[in-house]
């Protein structure tokens, strides 16, 4: 609804119906449900609401209306990664930035489990004087730590778990999780657990249940946040792109911004495909997720071979350990289940054998593991896919497994294969090697994290940014694994660009929470961190693709791994004020109307200068070139380094691209002062690089002391 007389917001089922008569004839729906189901206030002027198509239809042409759309269920898309980032409890960006004190982290998800020790408030400073939040007892119990609890769904009873996932609870301690000391997961990854900024506060908003996340509850969580008013949104929730004027969180997250919020969404879990990246508008900060270098790792013997095959697993049993020689069962040769989605396995006895599972499918491995034990089987081998590569996961399994890449998958069907053609029985034990560090080649981009380039957002590199999203030890409402190891802690391995968003959340709070000048803007916090990333892994190699081990590509690691102490010091920022994202909307070929939907206030296209999206000041840049052409962007720092401070260009671009950039040097002689450069890009050699072909590079501005780094993606079209 448009913000007009006739037109207000509304707190109570009486005044919607007397202000809103004309759009529904009765308060109740047919079930006896209340019609209205939310209000919204900050994001958005306008409701949810239970309506038949025709009364939709009917009210489409009643004043005041602007766009009615259907509520759509979205998807839900740590000891040790502290130290992997670089923060250290005894000096550097942690101990300058306080810990995140001061700050409050909004949590859009499943609930919390309150009781758990992560969000204890031992250490805790009172809640800010800026809090308006309240606390909902039925979503959580609150203290110091968690300060804010509200849950939205769809205006039903809270289940009887508060967190009836586990999700929520996960991401919340890696965003700001208190320090509790001795933990682990089934004897695994032993240490000290805390979150990115563990002096942060929380503010929990239930917006989904483990079946998924309402358009409409998303939405109000974000306006109760807004209100509340938080520092920084993490929203680990996501689909694929979606027309902004349709996309809850697109929505919601605008009008954070314009509150000064920054919202940190997960890039999304459909990778390795191309263009399956989520949460793509240019005001969020889309996070993808990478490996760290701990494997908590086991080994498969294969009969008589010398070979040993390493995977990984959480289980680390004692079932096993004697090396006992068990036989190998493959449903899926033998008769269809290769995912061993059910526990039949078509008839197949898996008694006392060690099953091959493939992954993928619509259960997850550990609940394979389940169909596994329930028919008998001792142990299962969960097989990489293509697709899914390198990346393995350590879960807390029911029985004794292991999960291997993709070439070790090759490798074991090849001697299963070989052992059936000689009628003999193929063996295979597994054993293992516990927890370890200095794995190579990390971080790398997980497989299955999403990646652009986005075909929905008109030219904005994405994701943004990278965070650790594999086997990422986090808090757990539950004891996981089976009850014979009688691990009495409640932390879990989990994997996702859920877990990726929310150390980025973290990390943008403890930014925030700063004394330095660009901690007030979300544009120049989302800068720092953008600009200050890591492009090499810990061998000072390119940062690689797991799922095909080569070097990865901008449109998987945007501009590369998060890297706290350098956000915290960037030395120049990219700012960029909402009215520039005004512009950049009506450049996407969206109607006033449309736009209107997303901003909240009038916008009339024909009176703006052509804007397209290279325009945006954003702090990389994706162009697409003809053959022959040239490209001139202009962009616009801020200079939060030293006062008087001299940048120097430097670029890395391929053969068959020309660039020139000037100014030549960028000379800073107060702080906080702005200056504009441009970079003319064109193709030198039309004969290297062909329509569709793809050029990729970065922009370096070189002080003394920073190093400012822009990724560069050009399309030849």
């Amino acid at each position: 609804m448009s913000k007009n007389p006739k037109t207000q917001t509304f707190s109570s089922m009486k005044s919607w119906k007397n202000g809103t008569n004309p759009f529904c004839p009765t308060l109740l729906w047919t079930l006896g449900e209340p019609r209205l189901v939310y209000s919204y206030h900050d994001t958005i002027s306008g409701f949810a609401a239970r309506l038949t198509k025709e009364e939709v239809k009917a009210m489409e042409s009643m004043e005041g209306f602007i766009q009615a759309q259907p509520d759509e269920v979205l998807p839900l898309l740590t000891t040790y990664t502290p130290d992997f980032v670089g923060l250290s409890q005894r000096n550097g960006t942690w101990y300058d930035d306080g810990y995140g004190k001061g700050m409050v982290i909004g949590i859009l998800d499943t609930g919390i489990d309150p009781t758990h020790p992560s969000f204890s408030d031992e250490g805790m400073p009172m809640p800010p004087v800026k809090w308006k939040g309240t606390c909902d007892s039925r979503v959580a119990t609150c203290n110091n730590k968690i300060i804010g609890a509200a849950e939205f769904l769809r205006g039903k009873p809270v289940p009887t778990d508060i967190d009836d996932n586990g999700h929520g609870t996960h991401v919340a301690s890696i965003a700001a999780g208190n320090f509790v000391d001795n933990v682990d997961v089934l004897g695994n990854a032993k240490g000290t657990a805390d979150g990115m900024a563990p002096r942060a506060h929380l503010a929990i908003y239930k917006v989904c249940t483990k079946d998924g996340c309402a358009d409409s509850d998303i939405l109000a969580g974000i306006d109760q946040a807004i209100s509340d008013r938080v520092d920084v949104l993490s929203v680990s929730i996501g689909i694929g792109s979606r027309p902004f004027y349709q996309d809850s969180i697109a929505i919601g997250s605008f009008a954070a911004l314009r509150r000064k919020i920054l919202t940190c969404a997960a890039a999304g879990n459909a990778g390795p495909s191309e263009n399956s990246i989520a949460n793509d508008a240019p005001w969020i900060l889309t996070v993808g997720a990478t490996t760290t270098d701990r494997r908590i790792k086991a080994t498969l013997k294969l009969g008589n071979e010398t070979e040993l095959i390493e995977g990984e697993t959480a289980y680390q049993g004692p079932i096993t350990a004697n090396l006992t020689m068990l036989p190998m069962a493959f449903p899926g040769y033998q008769g269809g289940n290769n995912n061993c989605l059910n526990e039949t396995f078509n008839g197949i006895n898996v008694t006392g054998m060690l099953v091959l599972c493939l992954s993928g499918g619509d259960l997850s491995h550990i609940e394979k593991g389940m169909n596994v034990k329930k028919a008998g089987g001792a142990a299962m081998v969960v097989l990489n896919q293509e697709e899914e590569g390198l990346t393995t996961l350590s879960e807390a399994h029911v029985l004794p497994a292991i999960h291997v890449n993709y070439s070790n998958a090759l490798k074991i069907i090849s001697f299963f294969n070989s052992s059936l053609a000689k009628n003999s029985t193929a063996m295979g034990s597994i054993f293992y090697n516990g927890t370890q560090f200095g794995a190579l080649s990390a971080p790398a981009v997980a497989s299955f994290s999403s990646r652009g380039p986005s075909y929905n957002n008109g030219g904005i590199l994405k994701p943004d940014i990278l965070g650790p999203g594999v086997n990422i030890l986090g808090a757990w409402p539950s004891k996981v694994g089976p009850e014979s190891l009688g691990s009495s802690m409640t932390f879990n391995f989990q994997s996702g660009t859920s877990m990726a968003a929310a150390h980025v959340a973290g990390i943008a709070a403890l930014i925030k929470s700063s004394i330095r000048r660009h901690r007030r803007y979300p544009s120049s916090i989302k800068s720092a961190i953008i600009t200050s990333a890591k492009s090499l892994d810990r061998e000072w190699k390119p940062i690689t693709d797991e799922h095909n081990g080569n070097p990865s590509k901008i449109s998987a690691m945007g501009a590369g791994q998060v890297n706290p102490s350098g956000a915290s010091d960037p030395g120049l920022v990219y700012h960029l004020h909402t009215h520039y994202y005004v512009r950049y909307l009506c450049s996407l070929g969206y109607t006033d109307e449309q736009i209107r939907v997303i901003t909240q206030y009038r916008v009339q296209c024909l009176r703006m200068r052509d804007f397209g999206p290279e325009r945006l000041n954003y702090p990389s840049i994706l162009v697409t070139l003809g053959i022959p052409s040239r490209k001139v962007i202009r962009r616009v720092v801020e200079n939060v380094g030293e006062p008087k401070s001299i940048y120097y260009p430097q670029f890395e671009l391929p053969e068959g691209v020309s660039v020139e950039v000037y100014p030549s040097r960028l000379e800073f002689s107060s702080q906080y002062e702005k200056q504009w450069y441009n970079v003319v890009l064109s193709i030198s050699n039309s004969t290297i690089l062909g329509r569709g072909d793809f050029a990729e590079g970065q922009l370096l501005w070189v002080s003394p002391r920073h190093v400012v780094r822009s990724p560069i993606t050009i399309i030849f079209n």
